[in-house]
């Protein structure tokens, strides 16, 4: 196992991630902010689904879900039709619009990370991605964990 400072600075570390990912959010055109990419994102990754769950994979209220679904579903991106189980409900799903624009919002990380990581070997990158996927992988589904304390934990 590795010592207790690497793990300092592994904390140091991914607390640093939030100026990367603030520096990928400020290539995303005016239109379609954080929240909306995030919607348009998940949609393209899942598929059809309830806000109910959107709002669970975003991991914020669905007060916040609403207004990001609202955003993207005036901009054409995305279309809200009844649930044949639950009338009450919504199914959200991606239009050809929506799916346009998430093709946009991919190139756009792609080309930033290309040029912004031009210096590092195809080999530096891979292993990034293995490393990063058994990150995510060791911290398994984080929704359902209790951290320190006995406090809850959700994902960020």
């Amino acid at each position: 196992m590795a010592e207790q400072s690497q793990f300092e600075e592994l904390a140091r570390q991914l607390s640093a991630i939030g100026a990367v990912k603030r520096g990928l959010s400020r290539i995303l055109p005016p239109e379609c902010p954080t929240g909306s990419a995030a919607v348009l994102s998940l949609l393209g990754q899942h598929g059809e689904m309830r806000m109910s769950r959107l709002a669970e994979l975003l991991a914020v209220d669905m007060s916040v879900t609403s207004r990001h679904v609202t955003h993207v579903a005036e901009r054409g991106w995305i279309e809200r039709s009844p649930d044949p189980v639950d009338k009450r409900s919504r199914i959200l799903r991606l239009t050809a619009a929506g799916s346009d624009m998430l093709d946009d919002l991919a190139e756009r990380h792609i080309a930033t990370l290309a040029r912004t990581l031009s210096d590092w070997s195809d080999d530096e990158v891979g292993q990034l991605n293995v490393l990063l996927a058994r990150l995510r992988s060791s911290f398994g589904d984080c929704r359902a964990w209790a951290g320190h304390h006995g406090h809850t934990r959700t994902p960020a």
